[in-house]
């Protein structure tokens, strides 16, 4: 009997949108399986993962390899149970936005001159070739960090380079140190990369606010024949 993130996994492999990203060697040669392994045995052992099973592979599900034209990383899912449902910094809670999410939103409607919003959902973002993967997808309750070695970072990269070598014009939103790193993996003769310090609270350099990441990949895609992101979220 398989577990609920092999499950979960079977079902994405099934799915229309999952072609291009099956072709990752992650998919190829069962490091998917592996990894979904690891985490049905966390799972039970009685520990609670997060997200739930039917979400871990959002991200990926949401937006198709080839409607890739930004890429969001983040580090891993929130670990407050109900908050994350697959998809870097998205937030479906009910209490108040996570702060780092609040960086960011706010961010975007000082950049783009539009009214702050009140939802933290970002499935719009993703269902338009906004990629917001996290480097783990998976996370335990309570626990930030405690999937990061699982594995799960091999998809990740792939999915940069895969992207890197065959979309012809992406924007790459390096925020903070992980993030940064995989700077390495994109080909800047095609793509455009914006790195800025974490929008979270706690980076003492406060080096994202002001970086206009929006208006900047926009103007940029529009230059490259592309259509701009609608980054506004409530409308």
């Amino acid at each position: 009997m398989t577990g609920p993130i092999s499950q979960a996994l079977a079902e994405f492999r099934a799915k229309p949108t999952a072609g291009g990203w099956l072709q990752l060697p992650f998919f190829q040669d069962g490091s998917a399986e592996t990894v979904a392994a690891k985490v049905d045995a966390v799972i039970a052992s009685g520990a609670q993962v997060l997200p739930p099973p039917e979400a871990v592979f959002t991200s990926i599900s949401l937006t198709p390899l080839d409607k890739v034209k930004v890429v969001v990383l983040g580090q891993d899912p929130y670990p407050t149970p109900g908050d994350s449902h697959g998809l870097a910094f998205s937030y479906r809670g009910s209490r108040r936005l996570p702060a780092s999410l609040r960086t960011i939103l706010a961010e975007m409607a000082e950049d783009l001159s539009v009214p702050m919003p009140k939802s933290g959902d970002l499935s719009k973002w993703a269902k338009q070739g906004v990629l917001l993967v996290n480097t783990s997808l998976t996370v335990e309750a309570g626990q930030s960090g405690a999937h990061m070695k699982f594995g799960w970072s091999a998809l990740v990269d792939q999915a940069i380079a895969a992207i890197s070598a065959q979309q012809p014009a992406v924007v790459f939103l390096l925020w903070g140190g992980p993030a940064r790193k995989r700077a390495a993996l994109v080909d800047r003769t095609k793509h455009l990369v914006i790195e800025a310090g974490h929008p979270s609270p706690l980076n003492r350099l406060n080096d994202f606010r002001g970086t206009r990441p929006f208006s900047r990949a926009n103007a940029w895609l529009v230059e490259k024949g592309l259509e701009p992101v609608d980054w506004r979220l409530d409308t």
